[in-house]
């Protein structure tokens, strides 16, 4: 008995009204909610480097499979499999992985064509990667978002350093220690989502985009887009924003020159609100020394452009995996499942500044550097 192979990644083209093509890209991957594989990643920056080059391309479509999710993240099991191999020192399997989705990131954000990424259900780690550079990003009641590195030994990177750095006020340092739930609401308040449609408008909407007038202009296909959508767009939000409830108390707890001071702060604001509580319990279980970084990697990149973020991003992550906390991390989360992970080192206080200072060592020059080309 044969069997057909699944595809990881669900190319189709569309021809539209006037003789446009729409262009759909499917994480197909609903087992592991749309985690990114090299494999999916791979496909996906031939597909857009293809349709880049491609006049009749009009629109491109990044939607998830089933309903539970967009994209949950990358493939981190397999990058714990590669620690293992290359323990404690430069590992060439994650470095190839980092490359090719930090590389796919800075394509999408720098895209000339218009690319809607529908952000249903879970929108997570390499899942916000995709999402946070598309041009037209829609958010629906199902949407949960959230960088939650700091709870496997890692911190928001796919670009996180950018985005959050550009949240109001200090939200984004906040969310990136306490790796706090984002619902639809939230999205659109700190600029991480454009519109928010019901999620059973989906296949109203894709109808639309068949019947609109599409040129040979990309700025003009943007604005076609964009009126497609708000017809769509509801003003009846499922719930209100946490972030935009909370903003007094997110600036007032993030309003210190060093991490052990802002979780002095929230430990004596003792929130109970239950958004509140369970982001200060993320940020004391999670890996102090991805707070610290967490932190320090917040003010060191508020004046760097795009390529300059990614390239120190991978370089970070480059360090990250030669370092205890990553593979612990992802042992107790998604290996052992124990949630019990031993840091290393295991308190904010016993973090040396050296220490951190240590995941912002660069082996590579601009000539060599890994990204020099994006």
């Amino acid at each position: 008995m044969s069997t057909t192979a699944v595809q990881p990644v669900i190319f189709e083209e569309k021809e539209s009204s006037n003789g446009k093509i729409i262009a759909f890209a499917t994480l197909n991957s609903p087992k592991s909610l749309n985690a990114l594989s090299l494999e999916m990643i791979h496909l996906l920056a031939d597909h857009l480097e293809k349709w880049r080059n491609n006049d009749q391309i009009a629109c491109i479509i990044l939607q998830g499979t089933g309903e539970k999710a967009f994209c949950a993240g990358g493939d981190i099991k397999l990058l714990h499999e590669s620690m293992q191999e290359f323990p404690n020192q430069e590992n060439p399997k994650a470095n190839e992985f980092f490359q090719a989705e930090y590389t796919l990131d800075h394509t999408i954000h720098t895209y000339p064509k218009p690319i809607l990424c529908w952000g249903n259900g879970i929108v997570m780690g390499g899942g916000m990667g995709l999402m946070a550079g598309s041009s037209h990003r829609v958010v629906t009641e199902g949407s949960r978002l959230a960088m939650p590195e700091i709870t496997i030994g890692l911190y928001p990177e796919v670009g996180g350093s950018w985005f959050l750095n550009r949240m109001p006020g200090r939200s984004g340092l906040y969310l990136g220690l306490t790796a706090s739930h984002l619902n639809a609401a939230d999205a659109l308040f700190v600029d991480l989502a454009d519109f928010y449609v019901p999620n059973d408008q989906l296949d109203a909407v894709l109808t639309e985009l068949t019947k609109a007038h599409w040129t040979d202009s990309d700025q003009g296909n943007h604005t076609t887009l964009s009126t497609v959508l708000r017809k769509f767009t509801s003003p009846e939000l499922p719930a209100p924003s946490n972030v935009r409830e909370h903003f007094d108390y997110i600036q007032r707890v993030t309003d210190h020159d060093n991490v052990i001071d802002i979780f002095k702060a929230i430990e004596q604001e003792n929130p109970e609100e239950k958004w509140l509580s369970r982001g200060f319990q993320t940020l004391k279980n999670g890996s102090p020394t991805s707070a610290h970084v967490i932190f320090k990697i917040y003010s060191t990149v508020k004046h760097l452009s795009l390529k300059e973020v990614f390239k120190l991003e991978f370089e970070l992550s480059s360090q990250f995996v030669q370092r205890p906390d990553l593979a612990e991390g992802i042992r107790a989360l998604l290996i052992d499942k124990d949630n019990n992970p031993n840091w290393s080192p295991k308190t904010l206080e016993e973090v040396s500044e050296e220490w951190v200072d240590g995941h912002f060592k660069s082996p590579w020059t601009a000539e060599n550097h890994p990204l020099k080309n994006i």
